[in-house]
């Protein structure tokens, strides 16, 4: 929970896309990572786009040997090992409209208590 924001790993967004790591934050903002292990998993990925307008801030998450100048500047850049991670670029802050963001929020509850409703009983649903 680092910067106050909650974080959910795999969420799918309302356009069918999936974050790796999607996190609210403690005013509401929407955060999404994507996480990419090497040059040729980020050059293959190009639905990143799609998530631009789902976060007020979207990151990669490299890690620490990862060539940081491949990350586009579109996006902010964590680095990040098993230890944790920094932010060495932050994210541009777009502003989702309120529909949205509502849309979002809602359905980030409902994965975060349907999850914990799984652990609880993985028959519940």
């Amino acid at each position: 929970m680092a910067e106050g924001y909650s974080p959910l790993i795999e969420f799918t967004l309302g356009n069918g896309r999936r974050l790796d790591v999607a996190a609210l934050g403690p005013k509401g903002q929407i955060l999404g990572v994507e996480i990419k292990v090497s040059r040729s998993d980020l050059r293959s990925d190009r639905k990143w786009l799609d998530y631009i307008g789902y976060c007020d801030r979207f990151y990669f998450a490299v890690p620490p040997d990862f060539p940081q100048q491949e990350v586009s500047q579109d996006a902010g850049l964590i680095v990040a090992d098993s230890y944790g991670g920094a932010i060495l670029r932050p994210s541009r802050v777009e502003t989702i409209a309120p529909a949205r963001r509502r849309a979002v929020t809602l359905r980030f509850a409902q994965c975060a208590v349907l999850r914990l409703a799984r652990l609880r009983d993985p028959n519940i649903f």
